[in-house]
């Protein structure tokens, strides 16, 4: 029996995350992740079953990492501008940090894994993202009591909140504008943005 080797193990993680964005997850294969740490074959399954049973424990992982870096000083109880405010910073440091995650959880949200992994999120079994869900709730229920803010749909919340903030980032991580442009994301320019999203959310 192979010992597991713990840097080895972060690098199948690492390269598999790398790999998927790259292939997409159809094209994602055990061959190809191997040929990408420089290792036989037979590595990954040291430490994972299968395929599956490795994007799926990458997917809690990465989920509990994001969970946690969202959380970060967020204050349920705190105003809609200053709870939204560490919310876009949370989200646009953990992004900065791990470029990668966002395109690797597109792939994810737009492959034939999404069923599962949103009945799991949404299940007992996906109880990591019970304290962020509950945060939210929290957060927004305080804020329309309050009347800081109509009490809009959530689609409609997310879509406003924070649609803009990952927009910027996805031009941050292609490089380019909707026009083609050079694109570089730029702190002044993050929060010009989110100005303009809390003045939509704003009574």
């Amino acid at each position: 029996m192979r010992v597991r080797d713990i840097n080895k193990e972060q690098l199948v993680k690492e390269k598999a995350i790398e790999t998927i964005v790259k292939y997409g997850l159809e094209g994602f294969t055990i061959n190809k992740l191997a040929k990408a740490c420089g290792v036989s074959v037979g590595t990954p399954y040291v430490y994972y079953k299968d395929k599956d049973d490795l994007i799926l424990k990458i997917v809690l992982e990465e989920g509990a990492r994001m969970e946690d870096a969202i959380n970060k000083d967020f204050d349920p109880e705190a105003s809609l501008e200053e709870g939204l405010r560490i919310q876009w910073r949370n989200r646009f440091n953990y992004m900065m940090k791990n470029p990668l995650i966002g395109q690797f959880f597109d792939q994810i949200s737009s492959s034939s894994y999404h069923q599962q992994f949103f009945e799991m999120f949404t299940s007992n079994t996906g109880a990591f993202l019970s304290k962020f869900k509950e945060n939210m709730g929290r957060f927004i229920n305080n804020v329309v009591m309050r009347g800081e803010m109509d009490d809009l749909p959530i689609d409609v919340y997310w879509s406003i909140a924070f649609g803009p903030l990952y927009t910027l980032m996805r031009f941050h991580q292609q490089g380019r504008s909707i026009t083609g442009a050079p694109f570089q994301i730029s702190e002044e320019l993050i929060w010009a943005t989110f100005k303009l999203a809390l003045k939509a959310l704003k009574k």
